[in-house]
């Protein structure tokens, strides 16, 4: 009798508490990725064609960190700009005037959108 190795793929519905997002290669998404790798929560993944950005529970993308980063005036990174350098991202996403937030957990997102987390009958 023969038995088949368990797949590293398997399906698991266990919460990872993770939330990220992939930044395209490219100038914007360097200083992007530079400057998150700073953070005390986050993990940069640097790879040929992206860079991928994961963080345990919440992550703040402060645009005026990018902007000074990048060597720019304050308000020239914002949220039209990380979304044409942003390939995709899993966790809920707040776009906030001078920031976006991303959370791993929507509860914890539910002031910021407007969820009422109360049951109701």
């Amino acid at each position: 009798m023969t038995t088949a190795a368990q797949s590293p793929f398997k399906s698991d519905s266990t919460p990872s508490n993770k939330c990220g997002f992939t930044l395209m290669n490219n100038q914007v998404g360097e200083v992007v990725a530079q400057v998150m790798a700073t953070k005390p929560n986050v993990t940069v993944t640097w790879l040929p064609s992206m860079m991928r950005v994961d963080a345990i529970g919440r992550m703040d993308v402060i645009y005026d960190e990018i902007s000074e980063a990048a060597g720019e005036e304050p308000g020239w990174f914002n949220s039209a700009e990380f979304e044409e350098s942003m390939s995709t991202h899993y966790g809920r996403m707040v776009h906030e005037d001078d920031r976006t937030i991303m959370f791993a957990n929507p509860e914890d997102a539910a002031e910021f959108l407007g969820f009422d987390l109360v049951a109701r009958s």
